[in-house]
């Protein structure tokens, strides 16, 4: 065994299952029919982004808090409504459609969770582009969001990288999910996209990379740093060991950062 072959095999690992795929898909099915029937003209699209259509979401043996974004963009000829309202409507829908689900709002969200996933519905409106309830951090009641954008951007990295994005993204998300979520999950993905890998080859290059240049902003919480350290101490050691000869030892370092499933 080596680092790239432990890494290569966990990040296969972290793909969805047919049965997950096939199992979402049939609950998508239904939820388009749902919002569709309840809302009518009240809505004027709805789709999924986020992880699930980026190819980036972990399987729930590896996140137990895996979910699917699935946005809905509400009628505005009424006149615009404060995000709260939208979230009511959302709510309402769910509580009247999914009786025996388990259903809460998570501002921004509403989310519902069904036995093999959750869902995370997110209202929108369109106003010269998509937009979504701001975090109560910002001044502003809505914020600018272009999933297509967002798509893009991780498709042509992937691609530019030698199709290693992805699978390397994932990797991270699972670190994370393992020490309890200090960074958001979008978060990650955009610093990897924004990222210059340089005379990268394998997997283990860039998981590699990542560590040696991935810090904390100067206010993040100290345990949050600390778990940073840790990992970027693991890999450099792993790395360290594979120049000089001793791949089972790097790959044992490797471990402590992304164990085996």
């Amino acid at each position: 065994m080596s680092v790239n072959t432990h890494l290569t095999g966990l990040a296969s690992d972290l793909v969805l299952s047919d049965t997950e795929k096939t199992g979402i898909a049939t609950s998508i099915t239904t939820l388009v029919t749902r919002l569709d029937a309840y809302f009518g003209k009240g809505i004027t699209s709805h789709f999924q982004f986020g992880s699930y259509p980026r190819g980036t979401i972990l399987p729930r043996k590896a996140d137990n808090n895996s979910d699917i974004d699935y946005m809905i963009v509400f009628d505005t000829s009424d006149g615009q409504k404060k995000p709260q309202t939208y979230l009511d409507r959302l709510k309402k829908f769910a509580e009247t459609k999914y009786s025996t689900s388990e259903i809460f709002q998570s501002s921004p969200t509403v989310v519902l969770s069904l036995n093999h996933i959750k869902f995370e519905l997110v209202p929108a409106i369109y106003n010269y582009g998509y937009q979504i309830p701001s975090p109560a951090s910002y001044w502003a009641d809505w914020m600018s969001t272009d999933p297509v954008a967002a798509n893009k951007s991780l498709q042509d990295k992937n691609v530019a990288e030698n199709y290693k994005i992805k699978p390397l993204v994932r990797l991270v998300k699972y670190w994370n999910a393992l020490k309890g979520y200090p960074f958001t999950s979008f978060s990650l993905e955009q610093y990897i996209i924004g990222k210059y890998f340089y005379s990268c080859s394998g997997l283990n290059d860039y998981f590699y990379a990542f560590w040696s240049g991935f810090d904390c902003p100067y206010d993040a919480p100290q345990s949050t740093k600390d778990k940073v350290v840790t990992a970027t101490k693991y890999a450099q050691n792993a790395k360290d060991y594979e120049v000089n000869g001793y791949p089972v030892t790097a790959e044992d370092e490797i471990k402590k950062i992304v164990p085996a499933l």
